[in-house]
């Protein structure tokens, strides 16, 4: 505010000049506002004197045509608002952009060499995981490519899901063999485009040549982008496995191949602007100042571009004077003073002069954000925030208290949280089963519902291990096994592999219990026990997302008609 002033007339001017106009209806207002004046003293002449006092109100002329002038002032300065009056430009910050972060792993069959242990695909892969460990702050995606480029993952602030796709990964997700780093490149530069700020582009990668030497020159000088390079081979080298994992692979000449460093090349690519060759270490020492290095550029300030039209509209300023006139002028100023007794005298002893402005649960929020749970708790009205905060206090009764007032799931969910912090497990198990009934995709409550069955129970799963054979004697008075799934009674005989295959491990005190699919389903099951299939919990199979990742390769391949390029290292 204060740097509007002093007012530099000569580049004052009115951004909304039309509305000065509208002077001529205010001043039409205010001569008929004077005219009624002399008006009212012409019929004041018909009264007789001595009803005059108990007719008329009392007044005199010089406030009424003092009240009819500052009404004018406030249409005058609202006019003037309207206008926009300015005399100095808008001074545009630049945008603050955040860079991203682009992995390219190679996946060709070259990364199979073991010259690093226990090959350099796994070196790879842990590198990438080291470079997660150390956070570099900054979206990152991650793209494989061997003979074409796919994206594995796109821009992501979830470092979890990088970690847990890259396990999977070898040669053979990809639909062709070789080394295109082109097309990688050109894959990272799409993804980057979501930015205006210059990317961060990490290779690992072995087969780095003369070709890539150029690919890499020609991509940092048509772009902002830099490059970190993590070579993954030796000096020394190795021999590159064969597709079908037996032997090696042979050139056209029948000479083994081997993919060793060319530190020439890295050499050369070490003195471009923008590219950095990293040292493959055996601590995560490199990875650190790769993530240094991205999180350095994090932040990319963008130029304010200047426009003509950006000046800074003074309009608004004229509000404040404005309103002050009206609210004087409107019954002699008793609004204004009512506004300032209402400040001053609605204030109760349990209301503070922050309850005008702020609402309890707001001013809760602000007290829980400083830390003092305790009294953000009394502050609050929400039973939900108040029970929270009672929690994060440590204060389990209070919160116990608070969550029973709340009946949607969450409430039930943080009852039965606040009950197992009281030691109260059997209450616990209640209220996350409640939580269950009101919200079923919260898997948490059921999850944490098994446990307090356990905790209240005071007994753990029955371990299979435990079952011990029956002596011959007692063999002579077992009765008919009816479970399908039991295999110890009913003078059958198993095998320790048959028990191990169908075993079945229940839960004490309930009759939800963890079961493995059967391979067979038996024969004499009854259509009464299909009733209990609800509550038995099957044990979930995750699919590995590697091989996601090789079909969803070969429909791109296929359906955009992809082909690899020509190129002698197919390896």
């Amino acid at each position: 505010m204060a740097d509007l002033f002093p007012i530099v007339w000569n580049e004052f001017h009115f951004l909304r000049p039309f509305f000065l106009w509208a002077f001529i209806p205010v001043f039409l207002i205010l001569v008929l506002g004077l005219l009624s004046i002399r008006q009212e003293v012409t019929w004041k002449e018909m009264i007789a004197p001595h009803l005059r006092p108990f007719v008329i109100q009392k007044g005199n002329e010089r406030v009424k045509v003092g009240m009819h002038l500052i009404g004018f002032l406030a249409l005058s300065l609202g006019v003037l608002g309207l206008a926009g009056p300015t005399w100095k430009k808008v001074e545009v910050p630049g945008q603050k952009l955040e860079t991203p972060l682009v992995i390219l792993l190679d996946l060709s069959q070259s990364m199979l060499a073991t010259d690093l242990q226990p090959n350099r695909l796994e070196r790879a892969k842990f590198k990438i995981n080291d470079l997660i460990k150390e956070n570099p702050q900054a979206r990152a995606a991650l793209i494989g490519f061997a003979g074409t480029a796919h994206t594995i993952i796109p821009l992501t602030r979830d470092y979890d899901i990088i970690s847990s796709h890259i396990d999977g990964l070898s040669p053979d997700v990809m639909p062709f063999p070789g080394s295109n780093l082109a097309d990688a490149l050109a894959l990272a530069d799409t993804l980057m485009a979501v930015t205006d700020a210059p990317g961060t582009v990490l290779i690992l990668s072995d087969d780095i040549e003369s070709e890539e030497f150029y690919l890499i020159s020609a991509f940092v000088q048509n772009s902002q982008n830099s490059i970190q390079l993590l070579p993954i081979n030796t000096t020394g080298g190795a021999e590159v496995p064969n597709l079908s994992g037996r032997g090696f692979l042979k050139d056209k000449d029948g000479n083994t191949i081997v993919s060793a460093m060319n530190e020439a090349v890295l050499s050369q690519l070490g003195s471009l602007d923008r590219v950095t060759v990293n040292r493959l270490t055996l601590d995560n020492s490199d990875v650190e100042l790769i993530s240094k290095a991205v999180v350095k550029s994090l932040i990319f300030t963008e130029k304010a571009e200047e426009k003509e039209d950006d000046w800074r509209d003074v309009g608004f300023l004229l509000i404040i004077p404005m309103a002050v006139l009206l609210l004087l002028w409107f019954r002699r100023g008793w609004v204004l003073y009512g506004v300032v007794l209402l400040a001053f005298t609605s204030c109760s002893e349990d209301q503070t002069f922050e309850d005008l402005w702020y609402t309890k649960d707001y001013q809760g929020q602000k007290l829980s954000d400083a830390g003092d749970f305790k009294a953000a708790a009394e502050r609050y009205e929400d039973p939900l925030r108040k029970g929270v905060a009672y929690y994060k206090a440590g204060d389990y009764e209070a919160a116990i208290q608070e969550f029973q007032n709340d009946t949607s799931a969450y409430g039930a969910y943080n009852l039965g949280l606040a009950y197992y912090k009281n030691g109260d497990f059997a209450a616990a198990q209640g209220a996350f089963q409640e939580a269950t009934e009101l919200d079923p995709t919260m898997d948490q409550a059921l999850e944490n519902q098994q446990k307090m069955e356990h905790l209240s129970a005071g007994e753990n799963e029955v371990d299979p291990e435990d079952a011990k054979e029956a002596s011959p004697e007692e063999a002579a008075n077992t009765v008919q096994n009816n479970s399908p799934e039991d295999l110890s009674g009913g003078g059958q005989e198993a095998t320790k592999e048959d028990m191990e295959q169908e075993r079945l491990a229940e839960t004490v005190n309930t009759d939800v219990r963890k079961g493995k699919e059967l391979d067979e389903v038996p024969e004499d099951i009854s259509a009464k026990n299909q009733q209990d299939n609800a509550k038995v919990l099957m044990r979930k199979i995750d699919e590995n997302p590697s091989l996601f990742l090789k079909r969803k390769f070969a429909y791109q391949v296929k359906k955009d008609s992809i082909k690899p390029k020509a190129n002698e290292r197919n390896w």
